[in-house]
């Protein structure tokens, strides 16, 4: 009997891999040896910076999914469970975050003037639909960022901390499809259309994001503004061309000024880090093997 593609796998089936992963997830440690060898003070700055927008993110992963799950809980309770082991999974990266930017001599700031007013604006959101969509394109946009940060990374704790980020976002992208399409299910025509414009000004707004990002983070990071911006555009574009279901065309325009062909992205069978069929490999996190982009 052929197997079931992830795509069309029930609520039940990804409750019971959250739980799975959950009963190991807090036996993992960072490894935290020697010190690093910073190339220099800015690379270091960079480094803090970076790991600080992770940490806002699963932040806000955290607080968006636990506030969901109370919502969801009176029509789906088993959604609602997911949706909480999920916050809880982002829960646990800030703890590692917090735990390695000390190691690494930052500490929590406040958010920069371009990634607070992103999150004011998503804490603002008020249509459910609107909050799974904006958290599903944060993922993905942070999942590609990770991977391509791991091109550079050569220190292992750096190499860990990145790895396990990448690693569970590789289920964590999937993850909120699946939440995306069981919200659109009940979501109004008209609130459907209204959606399509917010999705196609986030869309430009997250690859106008790398911009921002590059004055903080370069240093670090090592990921020219010309490379992370056409990543982002690609990883998305890529994710809602190979789930047409949900109705959300990438605008077109952005992906040629990029050089980014939109009929490209709708085929293969290797969907990178946005891959909904990557989850399966990913509900085992000792056995998941992660590549830079």
């Amino acid at each position: 009997m052929a197997t079931t593609p992830v795509r069309d796998r029930p609520t039940s089936w990804w409750l019971s891999m959250l739980k799975q992963r959950r009963e190991r997830m807090y036996d993992e440690r960072l490894e935290l040896g020697a010190p690093i060898e910073w190339a220099s003070e800015a690379e270091r700055l960079g480094a803090i910076a970076f790991f600080n927008a992770a940490y806002r993110a699963e932040e806000s992963g955290l607080r968006q999914a636990h506030e969901l799950a109370d919502e969801i809980a009176a029509w789906d309770p088993e959604l609602a469970e997911c949706l909480r082991l999920y916050g809880d999974e982002e829960g646990w990266h800030r703890e590692l975050l917090t735990e390695f930017l000390a190691w690494i001599g930052g500490d929590v700031k406040p958010m920069g003037r371009v990634t607070g007013t992103f999150y004011k604006l998503y804490a603002r959101a008020d249509r459910m639909e609107t909050i799974v969509l904006t958290n599903l394109m944060f993922e993905t946009i942070g999942s590609t960022t990770y991977r391509l940060a791991l091109r550079t990374a050569k220190h292992p704790a750096m190499r860990q901390m990145l790895t396990i980020l990448t690693r569970d976002e590789s289920f964590h992208v999937p993850l909120n499809v699946h939440f995306l399409k069981l919200v659109l299910a009940r979501t109004p025509r008209l609130a459907r259309v209204r959606l399509m414009g917010i999705f196609h000004g986030l869309y430009c707004a997250l690859v106008a994001s790398a911009a921002a990002s590059r004055r903080r983070t370069l240093a670090f990071d090592q990921i020219p503004l010309r490379v992370l911006a056409s990543a982002y555009a690609e990883q998305l574009g890529r994710l809602f061309a190979q789930e047409p279901s949900l109705g959300l065309a990438p605008p077109r325009l952005l992906l040629r000024a990029l050089g980014i062909r939109a009929r490209d992205l709708g085929h293969g069978d290797d969907y990178g880090a946005a891959s909904v069929a990557a989850a399966e490999a990913a509900v085992d996190r000792e056995r998941v093997q992660v590549h830079a982009l």
